[in-house]
């Protein structure tokens, strides 16, 4: 039999002062940049929407966990009687994402009240329903015990333990409690009994299978990092090279097999020449690929990322950074091929996307990653929950017509409570619940800021800062160094912003070195604490062209300033006006005005457009994109057509 028995936690660099966030790396490991060790977002925009996230959207969670029966499953399968709820083989892995978020908005001091006590009883929850030999998948040990392991393509179940691990993760950082990370390390351990890269224990050939749904790999690479066990790196490399070699072609329903391409076992990620089918499954495949390529520094593994990333950013992104433009399939298209109202742009998709840019944007450096992590935050990811936290989108359309249809069900272009595949809003959750650790990283040479977000970000070499904004409302950013190392040069980073066409920047009066360099402006000196640098990124209201290779949008218009993309809403424009009859004047004056009554304080941009029927000019007042969908059912749309 496999040895079952957790290790103790790991010390040392990737110990208690490593990054406490979602991704802590070994030492050494092959990468550019390291997380920020501490990271608070204590005010400002992004921290109005995480006390959202803490207030109203984690703690429904349990409840709305209880109504779809997902509860149900774990005390039924500890309790061993009764039947599975649900209409998803992978229901646990909507508790495994709750509790990963629950468990870094316990970071945040103070932590929602009783939220401690209900992530323990869901932990005591979990563990109970784990078997003797690890196994924990409540659909196939309460209804379909007989089918364990044999439907990888559809069965999730190496994709629920992918989050039980992640959870488990975050718990154990968060709280330095250890019951759940043993239950995902027993799991772990039994997985790699079955399908790891060597023979059984008892000399016998191991599965040669792969799961449906990519994200275990991601999720192993970090088990490696909190436990320093070695076969858990190895098991993520080995299931990430089994991909694209047919597995899932073998012995599945053939009315449902939706292709190889759609879960990326078509060809070996090495030589796969662009992103396809599943949007989340390839990007969670993409995420575990480059955490493995930053604790092995395999060179053709990055090079396929590099090639793979910008092949989805240059060529199968919308301008929100939303990705999948396919309903059937929930799947990436051809090149190009970005229908604005057909767009399907999953909520978790964006997620994915941010999770990936971010691991190739601490595995090179480069800031082209950082861009669009920034995009698809401000846009395509935050667009999927509701202003009050209670109501979510798990499709992210760029235009909804006048008359449309209203439709109800998951993939409906209104906001929601739940959904019957509720993939996407604990997913939002944990990243909220994450994201000050998606802001700052560091080097042994200093500090470098991919996103503005006032809080405080402290690297493990010794520099830390302050940072105060009114970002993205307004472009001045003050960093006040509070440390840095005393006997030596440090280089603070700042990004610019792909879209900013001017700034300008303050430095301390004295000596230093400022240059610009890739996107990153790097101010070098000796540092005093207290001394404080203002950057001012100029927040110009933008006239956006598509590429003309984009057939739907072709002649068409969006409204940008600064990181925020922008829509018209029927709500907001004179009566009887369609969206579907207006165009945007090009020379038209364009004003932005701040209007802390609306939608929760937004600056609107106000234009002037012209009606298509007669050539008579009509004012057109555009609202951020992300805040959507909070009043009528109207018409809405991204891109607009020129006059």
């Amino acid at each position: 039999m496999p040895d079952l028995t957790p290790p103790s936690a790991p010390q040392g660099p990737q110990g208690p002062q490593g990054s406490q966030g979602p991704i802590r790396l070994r030492s050494p490991a092959h990468n550019a940049l390291r997380p920020a060790a501490t990271a608070r977002i204590t005010g400002g925009f992004w921290a109005a929407r995480r006390h959202t996230n803490a207030s109203v959207s984690i703690p429904q969670g349990p409840a709305r966990l209880e109504q779809a029966g997902n509860l149900a499953n774990l005390r039924a399968a500890a309790q061993g009687a009764g039947a599975f709820t649900g209409d998803f083989p992978f229901q646990d892995s909507d508790v495994h994402k709750w509790l990963e978020a629950a468990s870094w908005q316990l970071a945040d001091e103070p932590g929602p009240q009783g939220l401690a006590a209900e992530v323990e009883r869901l932990v005591s929850l979990v563990a109970a329903a784990q078997d003797p030999d690890g196994y924990l998948q409540t659909y196939y040990q309460v209804a379909r015990p007989d089918r364990r392991w044999s439907e990888l393509d559809w069965g999730h179940e190496l994709y629920c333990a992918g989050h039980l691990i992640q959870a488990a993760v975050a718990h154990h950082r968060t709280t330095g409690r250890r019951e759940l990370l043993d239950v995902a390390v027993r799991f772990a351990a039994h997985i790699d009994s079955l399908f790891g890269p060597d023979t059984t224990s008892e000399g016998a050939a191991k599965k040669h299978g792969i799961c449906g749904h990519p994200e275990i790999e991601t999720a192993l690479v970090e088990l490696y990092r909190e436990t320093g066990e070695r076969r858990f790196l190895d098991l993520a490399g080995h299931l990430t090279d089994r991909r694209g070699h047919g597995l899932l072609a073998q012995g599945i329903d053939r009315a449902r097999d939706p292709g190889p391409a759609y879960w990326q076992d078509h060809l070996p990620l090495r030589k796969a020449p662009t992103v396809t089918g599943h949007a989340v499954r390839q990007l969670y495949l993409l995420a575990g690929a480059a955490d493995l390529t930053m604790e092995t520094g395999d060179a053709t593994l990055r090079e396929a990322l590099e090639r793979l990333w910008h092949s989805m950013a240059g060529t199968k992104t919308y301008l929100t950074g939303g990705v999948g433009a396919r309903h059937e399939g929930e799947a990436f298209g051809e090149p190009f091929e970005l229908p604005p109202d057909r767009a399907y742009a999953e909520t978790c998709a964006a997620i994915a996307s941010v999770q990936w840019s971010w691991r190739m944007a601490l595995l090179t450096g480069e800031t082209r990653y950082s861009d669009l992590v920034e995009r698809t935050l401000y846009n395509g990811f935050l667009s999927g929950v509701a202003l009050d936290g209670d109501r979510w989108l798990y499709v992210n359309p760029l235009q909804v017509r006048d008359d449309h249809e209203i439709r109800t069900g998951d993939q409906a272009p209104r906001r929601t409570p739940w959904f019957s595949c509720a993939c996407c809003p604990p997913n939002v959750m944990r990243l909220l619940a994450s994201l000050p650790h998606y802001v700052a990283s560091g080097d042994a040479d200093g500090l470098q800021l991919h996103q503005y977000a006032t809080g405080s970000y402290a690297t493990d070499t010794g520099g830390a800062v302050t940072v105060g904004t009114d970002y993205p409302w307004k472009g001045r950013v003050t960093v006040t160094v509070d440390a840095a190392p005393a006997d030596r040069d440090w280089t603070l980073s700042l990004r610019i912003p792909s879209w900013c066409a001017e700034f300008t920047v303050a430095a301390p009066d004295r000596q230093d070195r400022t240059e610009a360099d890739g996107g990153w402006l790097r101010i070098r000196r000796r540092w005093l604490p207290g001394e404080r640098v203002v950057l001012d990124l100029a927040l110009d209201v933008r006239l956006t062209e598509p590429d003309p290779r984009v057939d739907a949008v072709r002649g068409c218009l969006a409204i940008e300033r600064g990181p925020l993309v922008y829509c018209l809403e029927s709500a907001d424009q004179p009566v009887g006006l369609r969206l579907d009859a207006v165009a945007l004047i090009t020379d038209a004056r364009t004003v932005a005005e701040h209007r802390p009554d609306l939608l929760g304080g937004v600056t609107v941009v106000t234009t002037t457009g012209r009606r298509r029927s007669d050539g008579t000019p009509a004012p057109l007042t555009a609202v951020p994109y992300y805040a959507w969908a909070h009043r009528d059912e109207g018409a809405m749309r991204v891109w607009i057509p020129r006059s």
